[in-house]
Parts: C-alpha cells; structure tokens; sequence
C-alpha cells in the first residue's frame, strides 16, 4: 500500500462561515452534555444507582463464603448475628473431582473461546460494512441500510428454529467432512456459536458504527481521496483509529452479552460439554432440584471477574464512546 498522508482537518481562518457556526455549535452542545452528566443531581443519582446495584453483588459475594447450611437458614444481611465463613463453596466449583463434569476452569477457557471470535467477527464486518453505507455510493445503499435496521426488531426466539435447521442441513455434515479430512479439527467445536451471535450481532453493530463513522467529517475523507488514497487505505488509515470508541463500545457490550448469554448456548452448543459455556454450567450447579445453590454464589462471582476485567480495560473508550454518541446529531 502506498503512504497516504491523514489530511489536516482546515483551522482557524480557514474556516467558512457555515461551518465555523457548526463547530461552535457542537462544540457548545458537548459542553453542555458534559455539564449535564457531571453536575450534582445527575452525581447523586448515579451514586444512588451504583449502590442499589452494588448490594446484590455484595450479597452475592457474602454468600460465597457461609457455609451451606447457614446460607439455607439466614440471609447474608445476618452474617453479624450468624457469623460463619468457609472456601468449601470455591473448592467444589474449582477442583471438582466428579467425573460427570469437567472442574469449572474448562468452562471458563470454553466461554473465553466463544466470547471473543464471537465478538470479532461481527466488528470486523460491521466496521466495513458501516464505512460502506457511509462514505460508498451505491444504488439502493439507503434501502439497503434500512433492510439491514430493520432486522433489529426481529426476535431473537423467532430466528432460533430457522437457523438451527439451516445449521443442521449445511454446517453439520460441513463440520464431519472437515473432521475426516483433518481429523485434528473435533467435529464439535465453535462454529456454530461463533455464527449465531455475529449473525443476531451485526444489525445493531452496523447500525451503531454507521452513526459514528458516519460523522466523520467529510473533508478528511475527500482530502485523502485528492491524494489518492483507495477505500481500503481510507478505511484502514483514517476511519478504524478514529473509531476506535465507538468500536470498543460495542466490543464491551458484544463481550458481555455472549459471556452471559444461555438461551444461544444451549440450542447450538450441541450438549456437548467440549463447547458448553460457563453459564451451562452454572445452570446445572444448583442440581435437579435446586439443593446445591451454595455452589451457585461461588461460580456465578468467579464468573463475573472477566467481564469485569474487560470493562475495566476499555473504560476510556467506553466513555468516550458514550459521550461522543451522545453529542451526535
């Protein structure tokens, strides 16, 4: 690829009329969405919002540690008058020795596998795709953008059946034939995981990057077309690391849902326990008839740390995200 120069966005006297007005005025609606969001009401009722959701977790968390028979009897809010702590409920869940089911740890590597090609795959697409519909022209590109919004109001529960016969006709037999021909590759693996959450993924992902990258200012765009720049440069120099944002706000949103999702997991997975996610497990934990949910707190807060961590990791960007998008329009 030849070197293509970022474009200087034009400055100061440069400016036109129309568009120095533009600039004030979104500068002035940022900075009064930013007053808005740090003033002292909107504090206050984030803090009563952080605390009201904080107080199941850390229920969840003192529960963790009583044992069986106290978490049975009383509430955690009782730990003072019942006071009791015991890491029998992390050694069960971590070094399970039953043979029916692999320790938790499997689980979490499967979950990990899942969550993150399920995540990239439908950034990778709805990235290009979105750049398409914006700065493309193609005929029916705004028919074809609206097709492709609409299909966000389609249940999920409808699309499941369709899917699963389409994945049973064609990916199936393709997974066997690809099995016996390398047989290093298991017959049950990801791929229809993978497939369903990039499909029910990227409508709303190719609708979100749309409206960021959408307003990327055009001279920047048009400078580098003047210098010769093709789409592919454009999209690779200049778009992808000014939407960076906007991309990992909808990884963490992308992340967290496959990391908690079940409904997905249990029609496609197969049953097998060689591609079953955490949360499978976590549904199997409490035993057929809901005996053993002591076991339950301790995996389900062991099951939290990395999303946790992925939050954390792209907080800047999630913010900044959130308050870019919040500016748009």
């Amino acid at each position: 690829m030849s070197s293509v120069a970022p474009a200087d966005l034009p400055v100061g006297d440069n400016l036109g009329s129309i568009e120095a007005a533009e600039r004030s005025e979104y500068g002035t609606r940022t900075a009064r969405v930013k007053k808005r969001l740090t003033s002292r009401t909107a504090t206050v009722i984030a803090l009563i919002i952080a605390v009201v959701w904080t107080i199941p977790t850390f229920g969840l968390l003192v529960s963790s540690f009583r044992p069986a028979e106290l978490i049975r009897t009383t509430g955690w809010w009782t730990i003072f008058q019942n006071p009791g702590f015991t890491l029998d409920n992390y050694r069960d869940v971590l070094f399970s020795t039953s043979s029916s089911s692999p320790q938790l740890g499997a689980y979490i590597v499967n979950s990990i596998a899942i969550a993150l090609l399920a995540t990239l795959i439908p950034l990778v697409f709805a990235s290009m795709a979105a750049y398409a519909f914006a700065w493309i022209r193609f005929k029916w590109v705004n028919w074809l953008f609206i097709f492709v919004f609409a299909l966000q109001i389609i249940p999920l529960q409808m699309a499941l059946v369709p899917l699963l016969q389409i994945f049973s006709t064609w990916l199936r037999p393709m997974q066997a034939w690809l099995h016996e021909i390398v047989p290093i590759i298991p017959e049950q693996n990801y791929l229809p995981l993978w497939l369903a959450h990039s499909m029910f993924g990227l409508p709303l992902a190719i609708f979100l990057l749309h409206n960021f990258i959408s307003e990327i200012p055009s001279d920047v765009i048009e400078a580098a077309r003047v210098d010769g720049a093709t789409h592919g440069q454009i999209f690779f120099r200049i778009v992808l690391p000014l939407a960076t944002p906007a991309l990992a706000s909808f990884a963490i949103f992308q992340f967290i849902w496959v990391w908690n999702d079940l409904l997905v997991a249990l029609i496609f997975s197969g049953g097998t326990q060689d591609v079953a996610p955490l949360t499978q497990r976590l549904a199997e934990m409490v035993g057929s008839r809901g005996q053993d949910w002591q076991r339950l707190t301790a995996a389900a807060f062991i099951s939290i740390v990395i999303p946790l961590g992925v939050f954390f990791g792209l907080q800047r960007y999630f913010v900044r995200g959130l308050l870019a998008g919040s500016t748009k329009g």
